[in-house]
């Protein structure tokens, strides 16, 4: 008998009553009935997102949310910085090159994580830097990046610091108002443990009062319209109703745990994972280890590419493999949103079984007694 559980960092596992939700029947979006729907779930999100300021939502991806703060802060011409540590950091740079902007790029290796003092040579040295464009979590690093410092540094300037958050929001910890940060953006198949389809923007007075200089081609993805729509409780398009519906029930949840809450089970259920690959003799990838993935490097002489199929094929757990040049030389495994003890020792005694079947050294059930020591309080959390 097959049981499939996700532990990859998007889409993740819903919960049964989320997805019970999301069938309920459709009811039309311009009533009084709908509109109190998303009254209700554009207030909650403020919480989640940590904000006093409105938090817009689009159906889409959280790619058309990043599209959204370029086209809404910026016109062609004008220079942003971006903070590049991964395939998605570098997504910042695509797109704003898409759209006429010029980018300057602050990179480093993958696995490693830029900091704070490098935004603020790169802000030296470009004052007239419009937007500083960040990420909370690498995904295809497992990195977490120095979002406080930074929006220290940026709250300084004129430059509009946007962060990336569609895979950290929820798991990762995020003081968008207490930190500084003017924009913060998510997606809703991450640790908001709904399907994908749902885009989260939320926006302050700064980065408000920047729209009206922005001169980018934009239609669906305007802000001034979005905004004007939400105070008064409705979307300026046709909204995804089903997936709002679904969003209530997903913030019922988060905020019923609580935010304190859910990130610190985060860090237990990622911390246990880094204590378990220690005890495997596996190398962790990120330096600064991101609690919505951890990235662990492919041992050598072990087919990278396998891992993973073997995993999800065999054993019915889903985790991700490397990105781009990391292909085949990490594997991600991630306890994000719907996920507890038991969704990790699970896959960790199918990790181990893989590992295993791959000529890889493993004295079973270390990984998992290691994780467990984490997670009953019996050691420190691993980093």
């Amino acid at each position: 008998m097959r049981k499939d559980v996700v532990l990859a960092p998007g889409p993740t596992q819903v919960p049964p009553q989320i997805l019970a939700a999301s069938a309920k029947p459709t009811i039309h979006h311009r009533t009084p009935q709908f509109e109190a729907i998303f009254a209700d779930v554009s207030k909650r999100l403020q919480e989640v997102f940590q904000t006093q300021s409105p938090v817009i939502t689009f159906a889409a991806s959280g790619t058309g949310a990043m599209e959204s703060a370029v086209v809404n802060l910026l016109s062609p011409g004008d220079k942003a910085i971006t903070v590049e540590a991964g395939k998605f950091g570098e997504r910042w740079g695509e797109l704003c090159k898409a759209h006429g902007v010029k980018n300057v790029a602050i990179t480093c290796e993958y696995g490693d994580v830029v900091e704070a003092a490098q935004v603020a040579e790169a802000l030296k040295a470009n004052p007239d830097a419009k937007a500083v464009f960040t990420t909370l979590s690498e995904t295809s690093t497992g990195v977490l990046s120095p979002i406080e410092q930074i929006a220290a540094l940026t709250s300084k300037t004129d430059a509009i610091l946007v962060v990336d958050g569609i895979s950290g929001l929820g798991a990762d910890v995020l003081r968008t108002d207490a930190w500084g940060v003017d924009v913060a953006i998510s997606g809703s198949q991450k640790a908001l443990m709904l399907p994908p389809g749902l885009a989260f923007v939320s926006i302050n007075d700064r980065a408000q009062a920047r729209m009206a200089e922005s001169t980018c081609a934009k239609y669906y993805f305007s802000w001034a319209k979005a905004l004007k729509t939400l105070a008064e409780n409705t979307t300026a398009f046709t909204p995804a109703v089903n997936m709002i519906y679904a969003l209530q029930a997903s913030l019922d949840m988060i905020l019923g745990e609580g935010m304190e809450e859910v990130w610190a089970r985060h860090a237990r259920l990622a911390s246990a994972l880094r204590a378990a690959a220690k005890a495997m003799d596996l190398e962790l990838f990120a330096k600064a280890p991101a609690n919505n993935v951890t990235a662990i490097r492919v041992p050598d002489r072990v087919e990278g590419g396998k891992i993973p199929k073997i995993m999800r094929d065999k054993h019915g757990i889903t985790i991700a493999g490397g990105q781009g040049t990391m292909k085949g030389q990490i594997f991600r495994i991630a306890a994000l949103g719907w996920c507890n003890t038991f969704d990790v020792t699970t896959a960790l005694s199918a990790l181990e079984l893989t590992l295993s079947e791959l000529g890889y050294p493993v004295e079973h059930g270390k990984a998992v007694g290691a994780a467990l020591d984490v997670l009953a309080g019996r050691v420190g959390a691993a980093v």
